[in-house]
């Protein structure tokens, strides 16, 4: 190959990622019970949140508990689920050797990443459909706007996981280390994300640090799907951030991923 057709070497191909995502599909498929994880375990949730707030008192003009924890939970929980499943499903790849073989072919590190991303995502995309769809119209959630963003913006925060999930998985060696990144990467994020004390109480220095998480802004953005019926510019930069922070982990995953023989 010439220096000008290795310049011209697409960075992604599309039917080596497509095929990539098919064969995890397969792999998730035989898999009934990571399904059935995938899928019950967020509508099981939302219907205890339910049954958790459904007695509680509120205040004349204050908004419904389950209204203002049930928005965001749709994004927090696509989001903790596919970053556990993705970084232990990536690991197995790398201790099965199976990552290991396909590095010897031709196919690149981003149609790899990328395979796996588009997987899990459409995994994610029926996990937020079917938690959102469940608890609008069988729990009675409520929103000021549309239930296709809160969906989109679901299945942003299930990619982000995805994309963390896969980044987290190079630096781990068993799945037992792969879980102990969740207090490390998910939990300072639920605690700072506005979700237990809104942001504007929080002390000033968490404030700023909370400025770099990207949960931050995913939970911002299904604030603002929760009080305005139509799209705003807050929700717009949020729904940005939290794709840029997509596309920087998935990068930043290709630069870790190596063979570990010569």
């Amino acid at each position: 190959m010439t220096a000008v057709e290795a310049v011209r070497e697409p960075l992604i191909h599309p039917k080596i990622l497509l095929a990539t995502a098919a064969r995890v599909l397969r792999q998730l498929r035989s898999d009934p019970r990571t399904i059935a994880l995938v899928v019950v375990v967020p509508i099981v949730l939302m219907t205890l949140l339910y049954f958790m707030f459904s007695e509680q008192a509120v205040p004349p003009g204050a908004p419904e508990p389950f209204d203002r924890i049930g928005i965001v939970l749709l994004g927090i929980l696509p989001f903790i689920m596919m970053f556990l499943i993705t970084s232990i499903a990536m690991l197995r790849e790398r201790r099965s050797g199976t990552l290991e073989r396909l590095l010897t072919t031709p196919i690149g590190k981003l149609d790899l990443l990328g395979g796996y991303g588009l997987a899990f995502s459409i995994v994610a995309a029926v996990q937020a459909v079917l938690a959102a769809g469940f608890s609008f119209w069988l729990l009675g959630l409520e929103a000021q706007g549309s239930v296709g963003w809160v969906i989109l913006i679901a299945i942003l925060d299930a990619m982000l996981g995805v994309a963390l999930g896969l980044l987290c998985s190079a630096f781990a060696q068993t799945e037992f280390q792969a879980v102990q990144f969740m207090p490390v990467i998910v939990i300072p994020q639920l605690f700072l994300c506005g979700l237990f004390v809104p942001r504007e109480h929080l002390p000033g220095w968490m404030d700023v640090l909370s400025q770099f998480l990207p949960m931050t802004y995913a939970v911002e953005a299904l604030q603002e799907v929760a009080g305005n019926p139509s799209p705003t510019g807050i929700m717009w930069r949020d729904i940005g951030v939290v794709c840029a922070w997509i596309v920087a982990a998935l990068c930043l995953a290709a630069a870790t991923l190596r063979r570990r023989t010569p």
